[in-house]
């Protein structure tokens, strides 16, 4: 019997590669060492622990020069089989660079925001729940399993809740942590309902093994299956905000810090999607008949929803601008959807998969930049309506053209050659997959949007009314504007840069 128990022991020996898994980790323990160090610092010294922040994200990115020079996995099997837990591909080296700078860019942000706030926040356990999330978000584009899937998901959701809730005695920050909560707890439970179907109908939860035996089960767990495919889907369209789960978003935007309404934003939706691309294009290609027509539905329907919604937005409410900004980023979630959809009717979902990627990371740089513009006049104008920023060009002209330019990106146009590239490179997916009526419908959308990017754009450089407020640009709040400012300029410049991922083999 012990003959037996032992060679079943050694099997579940697993060697672990810690350069593939150092930028999660890196990020995990920075967030530890912030949590302790703020119980021992004074208040004159906490800004110290934002600073510790920013230098381990920045860490945690550069960590990932070492793995681009060939795939690694980790945790894996030790009976041949090849199934691993943790991968760190090209795929997952995009994503968690996408994670990690847009998490180090809210970080810059949040040093300002934190510093305005007067210690109205409470600066350790934000650093410490922001620096979590970003390690929950790093580790799931890596997942190579369900279980660790669910695992890193809710890693990357809950400090996301308890930051978006942060501000105590707020009843708008407050209502919209609970409702943010709700209805994520509901999408996470379908989906683990959903996994648990797929567990029992194939008897494993490692996505590539997933993939093999779903296709031969027996005829009365086929239902099961197609069932558990579907469920587990709803988790990850939540957190893409697709629509109908998007309800959540304009509310939680506006409650949220704007720091973390930007952090949500961008790297809330690089984490839905790389779920949904693992569990889709990895896990299930064999039910692409079930998934492709409902994430194409999905699609269509975020992006008109979206962009109608933003249409809606009147210039003179209170937070008018968060609001544009949050039913933006449904309406571009539904572009970002195309591609993934397209997957399943194309023979290279690989190729579809990179369309999306490039898109993702055009739209992470530029909303990223248009949130730090409105963190900057957010600070003299606390209701951030439209109207706001009417005649910014003449108090502070390098914030009116980089925001327009952000706008422009955003709606396709030049100079925000990038956007523009990106939306074609999304588009062709679509045609090339032979769903000509859903690339019809984003060419509608994309006209819906131009509306009201450009009248935002045009408001900028109007004539003030009464005297300009100038708008003084702390350090750390001027490095995020910058940054994203440089970056949308040079990929505009060079739009190689990202659209060669929609060439590449990613996995």
């Amino acid at each position: 019997m012990s003959h037996l128990a032992q060679p079943a022991a050694a099997n579940l020996v697993q060697s672990v590669d810690w350069l593939a898994i150092a930028p999660p980790t890196l990020a995990a323990v920075v967030a530890l060492v912030v949590l302790v160090a703020d119980l021992f610092v004074g208040e004159a010294r906490k800004p110290l622990l934002g600073w510790v922040s920013v230098a381990g994200l920045a860490a945690s990115a550069a960590l990932l020069l070492p793995l681009l020079d060939g795939d690694r996995s980790t945790f894996c099997l030790k009976d041949g089989a090849g199934a691993c837990s943790y991968t760190a591909d090209r795929f997952t080296l995009v994503i968690q660079f996408l994670v990690l700078g847009g998490a180090l860019l809210s970080a810059l942000l949040s040093v300002t925001a934190l510093k305005d706030a007067d210690r109205r926040l409470p600066e350790g356990e934000y650093w410490f729940l922001l620096l979590s999330s970003a390690a929950g978000a790093a580790l799931l584009p890596a997942s190579r399993d369900l279980a660790t899937l669910v695992v890193a998901l809710e890693v990357a959701s809950l400090p996301a809740f308890a930051l978006v809730g942060i501000r105590h005695g707020d009843k708008k920050s407050s209502e919209a942590a609970l409702k943010f909560f709700l209805s994520s707890v509901t999408a996470t439970a379908v989906s683990l309902l959903g996994i648990s179907f797929v567990y029992a109908s194939t008897g494993t939860l490692y996505l590539t093994q997933v993939a093999g035996r779903i296709q031969h089960v027996d005829g009365q767990l086929h239902t099961l299956a197609q069932t558990g495919v579907v469920l587990t889907l709803v988790g990850f369209a939540f957190k893409t905000a697709a629509v109908p789960f998007h309800f959540w978003v304009p509310d939680t935007y506006v409650g949220a810090p704007l720091p973390i309404a930007a952090y949500l934003s961008v790297v809330g939706k690089a984490v839905g999607f790389s779920g949904l691309i693992l569990v889709t294009v990895v896990a299930f290609p064999s039910y692409a008949d079930v998934w492709g027509p409902a994430l194409a539905a999905l699609a269509a329907l975020t992006m008109t929803v979206g962009n109608v919604g933003a249409l809606r937005q009147q210039a003179t409410r209170a937070y008018s601008a968060v609001r544009l900004l949050a039913w933006s980023s449904v309406g571009q979630a539904g572009y970002l959807l195309v591609p993934i959809a397209a997957a399943a009717y194309s023979d290279d979902a690989e190729r579809s998969v990179g369309s999306t990627l490039a898109y993702a990371l055009m739209y992470a740089a530029v909303n990223l930049g248009a949130f730090a513009v409105a963190a900057l006049v957010g600070r003299t104008r606390s209701a951030n309506r439209i109207t706001d920023y009417r005649g910014l060009y003449a108090s502070n002209p390098l914030a009116a053209l980089l925001l327009a330019f952000f706008l422009l990106c955003l709606a396709g146009l030049p100079p925000g050659v990038i956007g523009l590239f990106a939306k074609v490179t999304v588009f062709s997916a679509a045609v090339d997959a032979g769903l000509g009526w859903l690339a019809v419908v984003m060419a509608v959308n994309v006209v819906i949007a131009l509306f009201y990017y450009l009248q935002w754009t045009a408001l900028l450089f109007r004539t003030p009314e009464g005297e300009p407020v100038s708008h003084r640009l702390p350090a750390p709040l001027t490095a995020a504007v910058t940054l994203t400012g440089v970056v949308g300029v040079a990929l505009s410049g060079a739009p190689q840069l990202v659209l060669r991922f929609a060439d590449t083999t990613l996995f």
